[in-house]
């Protein structure tokens, strides 16, 4: 059943005129639990802005946060006037002329209150804004080196999605985070949605990674075939590499446990040149993905 949502949300606060867009596709990234190395949202963050996105809307965030634990920060102006930056759900729009589609991309932080109310606002939002798919990004701490190429997992339970794209159905069962209950309203609500998740290093959970980022940029790509230019994010992403073999290198013991990483990696690579991709073969990193969403909560 189709659920039934109010024509006009309570808590979304527009800055003009509710734009008029071509068959939309939202993405959506959290910072907090969902976004390890600050890979989620570094990555909507550039797609946003390759795209030419535009704030449109934010949620309310009076209504779901504890601001006692998410503070507000204080900061001066250029007039010196000090201003309040409460933690901020905002909604941008891009017009992708060149594939017959547009964005829709939410960059925000995990509410702590209230998540039905939160989710059921995006969903009033995403029916103004007609949008016909939801795409989440994800980041999570795996056992996984640094120097290699990062992991993308996919899932959706969409049956065109799953073909065009090579994704699998999800099967975790278990604890969630703002992601997970996004993702099932939107199934309530009768909109296609996918989900992507990239594997940050375990043993360097505090480093953002663009690297990880990056990843997650190329595969929203492929999905809505609007390729955007990446070379700031390889140049971030190479830096970041240098930097995390730097500083493993000063330590005997994770520099043991990144070389066994690495040996097993490549020794994957030696039994199959022509391994399967993550789409493929998922096994693997939905166990990381299970085990990072059981234990991180």
């Amino acid at each position: 059943m189709v659920a039934a949502v109010p024509n006009e949300p309570e808590h979304v606060l527009w800055s003009g005129p509710k734009p008029q867009l071509n068959r939309p596709t939202l993405i959506a990234a959290f910072e907090g639990w969902n976004d390890a190395g600050d890979a989620a949202t570094t990555a909507a963050c550039h797609l946003a802005g390759r795209w030419g996105c535009v704030p449109v809307a934010e949620i309310d965030p009076e209504p779901f946060f504890d601001f006692t634990a998410a503070r507000p920060t204080v900061h001066l102006d250029e007039s010196k006037t000090r201003r309040i930056d409460w933690p901020a759900n905002e909604v941008r729009v891009g017009h992708l002329d060149a594939v017959g589609t547009d964005a829709v991309v939410l960059i925000g932080t995990e509410p702590q209150l209230r998540w039905r109310t939160f989710t059921h606002q995006l969903i009033s939002l995403a029916g103004l804004l007609g949008v016909e798919r939801v795409v989440t990004l994800g980041a999570l701490l795996a056992e996984v080196p640094h120097s290699r190429d990062v992991e993308v997992y996919g899932s959706t339970d969409d049956e065109e999605l799953r073909a065009a794209l090579s994704l699998t159905p999800s099967t975790y069962e278990g604890p969630t985070g703002i992601v997970g209950v996004l993702s099932s309203a939107c199934r309530d609500a009768g909109l296609s949605i996918a989900s992507f998740w990239s594997a940050v290093p375990s043993y360097m959970p505090a480093a953002p990674s663009p690297k990880a980022a990056l990843a997650l940029v190329n595969r929203v790509c492929d999905l809505m075939e609007a390729p955007v230019p990446t070379f700031d994010l390889e140049q971030r992403a190479q830096t970041y590499e240098r930097e995390i073999t730097r500083i493993v290198a000063e330590d005997i013991e994770t520099a043991d446990y990144v070389a066994r990483l690495e040996n097993a990696w490549d020794r994957r690579d030696q039994q199959d040149a022509e391994r399967p991709t993550l789409s493929d073969d998922p096994d693997r990193l939905v166990a990381e993905v299970e085990k990072f969403l059981r234990d991180g909560t």
